[in-house]
């Protein structure tokens, strides 16, 4: 397991990545492929980084990386849509003990999920990020994967 200190270290390089790889001009669907590109190959205990977009109501994939992922989320259930209902980050150690998980990939033992938020304040979506580790998210995740989502819509 990754110390806390050099996770800190390793998000502040990856912030730094990203920031010089997107600019005002890129859309936000050009901004989540980017980020889910440099957290896929920068953290290796993420095996499936991706963004769910919500849309009338329905929670679908966007961009993402890793294994195959459900197309769509059955509503109010599972970690993105409780991370939707209670607009903050929700982390999981054991998605196993998490009422109503939604188990795209067998192998996905803790997961954290960020609500991403437009230029108007609303939720668009959430990044969702699982690990095959349990407990492998924690509160320093939670802050610099929120400093991140935020430079999808540029409202950091």
């Amino acid at each position: 397991m990754i110390t806390s200190d050099k996770k800190v270290s390793r998000y502040k390089r990856i912030i730094h990545q990203i920031d010089s790889l997107i600019n005002p001009d890129h859309d936000a669907l050009a901004r989540m492929a980017t980020i889910n590109a440099v957290l896929y190959h920068k953290m290796q205990e993420f095996f499936w980084v991706g963004f769910y977009l919500l849309h009338n109501d329905t929670l679908s994939v966007g961009p993402y990386q890793g294994p195959l992922a459900c197309l769509v989320l059955e509503k109010n259930t599972g970690v993105c849509w409780t991370c939707i209902r209670q607009k903050k980050t929700i982390v999981v150690s054991d998605v196993n003990a998490f009422p109503g998980h939604i188990a795209c990939n067998p192998g996905s033992q803790s997961e954290i999920a960020v609500p991403m938020a437009d230029k108007e304040g609303n939720i668009a979506g959430v990044l969702d990020i699982d690990s095959r580790k349990k407990s492998c998210f924690d509160n320093t995740d939670a802050v610099f994967l929120e400093k991140i989502v935020s430079r999808v819509y540029n409202v950091d």
